[in-house]
């Protein structure tokens, strides 16, 4: 109850704070008003009260801090990789020391609990963890490929680049950015979300706190003009995007006609398969931890669950286990779920669960018109179970990205495996089993880039890398790990001749030199 009353008292200062405040730029360094006559209002998803006004960044501001980007780039790619190591671990302390301010953040602008909250700081603070070991990513290779002749290659960083993040992780997707460019030696400009930029206003200031130079890390703001911005500017190099298909795809196409770099994660569609062998405690407390958690706000969440065989009983187990989730503010002690991002998004989501009852799927548990006492105005959506889909379905087909689980049901792990393989999306697949030849028959079959075998939400720590693919990724370098580091980096090849016999011995003389 203590660490409950801290965060509410957290909380508390932080909406007296920012309450009608307009949310600052970061460029150059130091903390600015922006200019801007337009600004977005962030709600607090649980009261609808506004918590702050973000700025449509200007063109002369966009355009100041590409100019701030590209002149700190001239100095920060020269510091030593044992300069931007110290940064790291210097930052890594940062974040850890300031836990609560970031998640609290989360929870006021984004919705989550408080769990989940330090659980997006936490997983986020892995990848600047990992960065600390950004010496043994940035060597090369060395070879004599002749005598006295040796050919080399030398990582370098790539300039200014761009990270564009999305509402669902505020504090992870832009750790997942910024860390990896600058440990390489980038500088970057940053847009979050227009939603929930709280957070990345937060690690900006730590950055400049533990002495991150001028203009080596940028933050603006906006919405469609400043996405056009950053995938056009001559003096940005690279984009990353996290987010949904419509915007990934524009970003990934506009980066590339202008002859930038992009890796874009886009949208997701993640199957589990449960065989009738499985640990059912085990199973169905995996799936209801990852299809309603973080209110089913997740590109890794758990969409889909196919029952085969005789598992295709265990429906009223998943329902069961669902209804003892508790939907409440993040705040609250005991609170499961949060509310999603936005009354639209709840009502979007609430019109694919009335699309699924309309197309003949039997909602077995329906969350829409839950109440919460204590937040009557907030977009709340309790776990939802849609039974017996098909895949012509908009709720399968389609990405409800909120705390919604859709059940098909197959016969045969063939058939489960058909099923999975055909959806167009391939961020991640999990498998539930007791046998060891099942599992290992779905990890080399199954079409998805992160595998999970009794493990529901398989997204790798940043010792390796994101590795969705299909539909879900655009690009052909992935996000943090080696592939972070090979997408914001290129190698030079050096190919060096220094022969023997020009190197000649000479003796010292002490003999008074004489001129002949």
């Amino acid at each position: 109850m203590k660490s409950l009353a801290r965060h509410t008292l957290l909380f508390q200062r932080t909406l007296h704070k920012r309450a009608m405040s307009t949310t600052q730029l970061f460029i150059n360094g130091e903390f600015i008003d922006s200019q801007a006559t337009e600004h977005i209002e962030v709600r607090n998803p649980a009261t609808q009260e506004i918590v702050t006004r973000v700025p449509q960044t200007t063109q002369h501001e966009l355009d100041e801090a590409a100019r701030s980007a590209s002149h700190a780039f001239r100095e920060w790619r020269k510091t030593s990789v044992l300069s931007r190591q110290r940064k790291m671990l210097d930052l890594q302390h940062a974040i850890r020391a300031n836990m609560d301010e970031l998640a609290t953040s989360i929870v006021n602008e984004q919705g989550k609990v408080m769990g989940d909250a330090r659980g997006d700081v936490m997983r986020g603070l892995q990848v600047v963890e990992d960065m600390a070991n950004i010496t043994h990513y940035m060597q090369g290779n060395k070879l004599e490929v002749s005598s006295d002749m040796d050919t080399y290659t030398v990582r370098e960083p790539l300039g200014v680049v761009a990270g564009i993040c999305p509402f669902n992780f505020p504090a992870m997707i832009p750790l997942w950015m910024f860390p990896v460019a600058l440990a390489t030696g980038n500088t970057c400009i940053l847009k979050p979300s227009e939603r929930d930029p709280g957070a990345a206003m937060i690690l900006a200031r730590l950055c400049a706190d533990i002495g991150i130079p001028r203009g080596v890390l940028n933050i603006v703001h906006g919405a469609h003009d400043t996405v056009n911005f950053l995938t056009s500017d001559a003096r940005i190099r690279a984009v990353s995007f996290v987010g949904g298909d419509k915007a990934g795809k524009y970003i990934y196409e506009r980066s590339a006609q202008n002859g930038k770099r992009c890796q874009a994660n886009l949208g997701a569609k993640n199957h589990a398969i449960v065989l009738p062998d499985a640990d059912k405690e085990h199973a169905l407390n995996a799936i209801a931890g990852a299809a309603f958690g973080a209110a089913g706000q997740r590109c890794m969440a758990l969409s889909v669950v196919v029952l085969v065989g005789e598992a295709q009983l265990w429906v009223k187990d998943i329902v069961a286990r669902a209804q003892q989730l508790r939907v409440d503010g993040g705040l609250e002690p005991h609170a499961d779920i949060g509310p999603m991002i936005t009354p639209e998004a709840l009502r979007r989501a609430e019109l694919l669960v009335q699309s699924a009852h309309d197309e003949g799927a039997h909602i077995a548990l329906d969350g829409r018109n839950i109440k919460v006492p204590k937040y009557p105005n907030g977009n709340f959506l309790g776990p939802t179970v849609i039974d017996n889909a098909q895949p012509h379905m908009q709720c399968y087909k389609t990405e409800i990205f909120g705390p919604v689980l859709t059940i098909v049901h197959a016969d045969t792990l063939d058939q489960a495996l058909e099923l999975v393989n055909n959806n167009a999306y391939g961020n991640g697949a999990s498998v539930f089993t007791r046998s060891g030849a099942c599992a290992r028959r779905f990890e080399s079959e199954v079409e998805a880039g992160q595998i999970g075998i009794n493990v529901p939400i398989p997204v790798p720590l940043p010792m390796f890398s994101f590795t969705g693919n299909k539909a879900s990724f655009l690009g052909d370098t992935n996000f943090y790990g080696r592939s972070g580091v090979n997408f914001y980096t290129q190698l030079k090849t050096v190919t060096s001749l220094w022969r023997k016999q020009d190197a000649v011995d000479r003796q010292a003389t002490v003999h008074m030199p004489t001129i002949n």
